[in-house]
């Protein structure tokens, strides 16, 4: 097979293999078509604020500083006095825009949202804001807008900074909450004189909400231990405290404003958040105002952490939540229907009201959850053969109705307890079948997608096999049979038409159909296979299973990396004493001591730790200082050259010289420059910039010869890895952009991941070149060994458990499957960095071994 097709075809299956995870696991949950829900009482307020303060850790703002002080005085004395307060538990990815969904829409977003930067609606859903009379709303246009849109009609209103105000190099983060209290104030103000906005701020079923990114800003530029981000928790407490006043003076204390502060993730101690880690997926929440419980003091509260007694809040009652479930709470609180989309429980325990509000409200709840139920059942139905149709046994139609019936008859019996229990059985009932239905699939779709993975790895082996070994030698061509291609069409066929009856996705088919043509692939060499097995029964028994527990070995010490990195030194060491293993320290005993020397080197650096340390500007000005030596080393060789290649030769050499002091240069006044929040200052933006341009370019300048062609790289390379080595987290990227950009900045850090395996590749490419050994088989192995360890984790996916075991399972899949992908580009990346030439006058030239 031509060497280009081939890699086509097999960037094709891995795309499918890669993309199959979000189909099987994480496809969008929403259905449409539910009728609205909502409470048949008087709501006890008119009007709700909601306060996002992004970014903000429970730990943060809960916790007393040094001396003993909160940091918010304001919202520790509502909690104290005045109101209900508690944990909300957020869910992987913990970013901002799934937060805000949930938030104000009742409902986890699945990962499909990425894809639009967390910004643009992926798919359409029902939001609070949407069922309001009027919502206005102040804060970032990466949040604000996506609500608007989503929104039917015209009235959601918002309030939106620039953009580029966005900035992590910023001087002073605090001006983004600042200018969001400033315009709600100055709008309240506008209002007294304007009698259209007069009066619609005076309806009932009102929302206010202000997004506050100040914190969240901080913590990515300066860490959420730093003086800053501590500084704008109270900076917000403050501005809070100033917005409660005037609400409270606008509206002449009339008691119909609930106030409900929270944040939509959580942040590491490095400055980062999208994973599970619990600074992540701990938020506050503190709710006070009309329909919400008093401050209740209590001896004793039984969870298990020891928060309550770090934070000095051991006799405060602490009502924890999903962030969902604050969704359905806003909704009661203003008697507007529930979002139709939301998944979120009523925290009827948050609730000052009377019972019979509370049962009505988790009522309303369990038929607004139970019809999300009956269309998603529906839905199902109507594309499944009847005689495959497996309905959900734990809520059958009669069940529902007697559930609903029965919670009726406490209702009207005054049973109140009993008909909020009974209601909140129906939900998680409920819940468990809109996941089984979502989930009614993933078995069908699982069982294809690993019959693909193992047909194209099974292909793989034998094109290895049959280009390194004399099974195929000696063997008569054979004219080849009709039925086999006519025996795969017809399977082909019969899926196609099983799936269309099904009307299923096109998806399904692309995921069920891609095994058809793998499998006849592999079947057309059944031929090797059976010349293979015969081979191998003629192996002597113990080297063929000493050979396989090696491979196995090998296999599942790279997977347990992925959980415990010392497996790869574990590994390095047994790779550090393979030459003493064999006869290659009898033959070669400088390179043999070198391989020890530089395994055992290795072997140290998985041990040390990958995120959380202070970056050390130092570390990266001493790796500059070490690749600058090594470059100098070089000028003299080069000097001594005559001709005029060698001075076009040495003049690129210098040209690289010149950019690794650039790069140097450029972390250092960067760093400088954004400790005294003066921002990124252009001109370093620019060389940085010209640096990253010039990378890829200026090795093709370099001599063709390997190992000149090799330093070229490594030089060229190093330039863009010090300018992106000034953090463990998005702060690598400060040198290149501090404006928030998700897609660039993202990039950014791939590519900064990937300059380590451009380098191995171009090593690999090199040995391949000195050895003549075939580059297809060398990648191939590759590609298999990462292909194993791919199906590993695809068993291990998870979108149950812990929200740290859910994003590391999915990590882990996407990670190997992206390199798998990667290597592909790497290879041919690999190939033009190592063998290609260009010459600044004439024509191109490559390199000839």
């Amino acid at each position: 097979m031509n060497m280009l097709l081939f890699f086509t075809l097999g960037l094709f299956v891995h795309f499918v293999f890669f993309v199959s995870i979000f189909d099987i696991y994480f496809t969008s949950p929403l259905v449409h078509g539910m009728t609205p829900q909502f409470t048949p009482l008087p709501p006890p307020a008119k009007r709700l604020v909601l306060f996002v303060a992004d970014g903000l850790r429970a730990d943060a703002l809960y916790e007393l500083d040094e001396n003993g002080n909160s940091r918010a005085p304001f919202l520790r004395n509502i909690i104290m006095y005045e109101g209900s307060w508690g944990i909300s538990h957020t869910r992987v990815p913990t970013e901002s825009r799934p937060g805000h969904v949930a938030l104000i829409a009742g409902f986890y977003e699945d990962v499909s949202a990425v894809a639009k930067g967390w910004k643009e609606n992926p798919v359409e859903f029902d939001s609070l804001f949407n069922e309001s009379k009027y919502t206005w709303s102040w804060g970032s246009p990466d949040i604000l807008p996506m609500f608007a849109k989503g929104a039917s009609g015209d009235h959601v209103y918002t309030y939106s900074y620039d953009a580029k105000t966005e900035d992590f190099g910023a001087n002073d983060a605090t001006k983004l909450d600042t200018w969001v209290f400033d315009n709600v104030k100055d709008f309240f103000d506008t209002a007294r004189n304007n009698q259209s906005l007069f009066s619609k701020i005076n309806e009932e079923k009102i929302v206010f909400f202000l997004h506050l990114l100040g914190i969240d800003t901080n913590g990515h530029a300066h860490r959420p231990s730093s003086r800053d981000y501590k500084d704008n928790i109270k900076k917000v407490d403050d501005g809070v405290k100033e917005i409660v006043s005037m609400f409270k003076h606008f509206y002449g204390n009339d008691g119909k404003t609930t106030f409900i502060f929270t944040s939509d993730h959580g942040m590491t101690d490095w400055g980062f958040h999208g994973a599970g880690h619990p600074s992540e997926t701990l938020t506050p929440l503190v709710t006070w105002g009309a329909g919400i419980k008093y401050a209740q003091k209590v001896s004793a509260q039984q969870f298990d952490d020891a928060f309550l007694k770090e934070w000095r809040l051991e006799n405060w009652k602490r009502q924890d939540i999903n962030q969902a479930d604050i969704a359905p709470l806003m909704a009661s609180l203003i008697g507007v229907p529930f979002p139709l989309n939301s998944v979120g429980i009523l925290p009827v325990d948050y609730l000052n009201n009377t019972d019979l509000f509370k049962a009505e409200s988790m009522f309303t709840n369990a038929v607004q959850i139970l019809e999300q139920f009956k269309v998603k059942m529906t839905q199902k139905k109507e594309v499944t053969l009847p005689f495959l149709f497996t309905p959900f046994k734990l809520l059958s139609d009669s069940k529902q109705l007697n559930i609903l019936r029965k919670a009726r008859s406490y209702i009207k019996q005054g049973k109140f307890d009993e008909a909020v229990s009974l209601c909140k059985e129906l939900i998680h009932l409920a819940l468990e079948g809109l996941s089984y239905y979502h989930t009614y699939d993933r078995f069908f779709l699982g069982i294809n997608v690993v019959a693909g993975f193992v047909g194209w790895t099974s292909y793989a082996s034998l094109l290895i096999i049959k280009s390194h070994s004399n099974l195929t030698r000696g063997l008569t061509v054979k004219k080849s049979s009709h039925l086999l291609p006519y025996g795969f069409l017809a399977a082909g066929l019969l899926v196609a038409l099983f799936l269309l009856i099904q009307a299923c996705p096109w998806t399904y088919y692309v995921y069920c159909l891609l095994p058809v043509p793998i499998w006849y692939a592999v079947l057309r060499e059944f031929q090797v296979v059976q010349d293979l097995v015969a081979s191998l029964l003629t192996f002597p028994l113990s080297h063929f299973v000493g050979y396989l527990l090696v491979f196995t070995v090998g296999i599942e010490v790279l997977v347990l990396s992925f959980f415990y990195r010392y497996m790869l030194t574990a590994g390095l060491i047994v790779f550090a004493g393979w030459p003493f293993l064999t006869k290659l320290w009898t033959q070669a005993k400088i390179t043999s001591l070198s391989w020890t020397v530089f395994s055992l080197l290795l072997a140290v650096f998985p041990l040390m730790p990958v995120v959380g340390r202070t970056p050390d500007i130092s570390l990266v000005m001493g790796a500059g200082l070490l690749v600058l030596l090594l470059s100098l080393f070089a000028v003299p060789s080069l000097i001594k050259r005559k001709g005029s290649l060698a001075k076009e030769e040495l003049l690129v050499h210098l040209l690289q010289i010149l950019s690794t002091v650039l790069s140097m240069y450029v972390v250092y006044s960067t760093n400088s420059s954004l400790l005294r929040k003066q921002g990124l200052p252009l001109m370093n933006q620019i060389l940085s910039w010209a640096v990253l341009a010039s990378s890829l370019v200026v090795p093709l300048l370099s001599s063709p010869a390997l190992f000149q062609r090799l330093f070229s790289i490594l030089l060229s390379l190093m330039s863009t890895y010090l300018l992106l080595s000034t953090g463990f987290e998005l702060a690598s990227v400060y040198c290149f952009l501090t404006v928030f950009s998700p897609f660039m900045m993202g990039a950014l850090m791939m590519w900064k991941i990937l300059i380590p395996f451009v380098l191995v590749m171009c090593a690999f490419e090199a040995v391949q070149l000195t050895t003549q050994l075939s580059s297809k088989s060398l990648f191939l192995i590759v590609l298999v060994i990462s292909d194993i360890m791919a199906l590993h984790f695809f068993f291990l996916v998870k979108d149950y458990g812990s929200w740290l075991d859910i994003g590391t399972s999915i990590s882990h899949y996407v990670i190997v499957m992206s390199m798998t992908i990667f290597l592909v580009f790497l290879n041919g990346l690999a190939q033009v960095l190592t063998t290609k030439k260009l010459r600044l006058r004439g024509k191109p030239k490559s390199h000839h071994m």
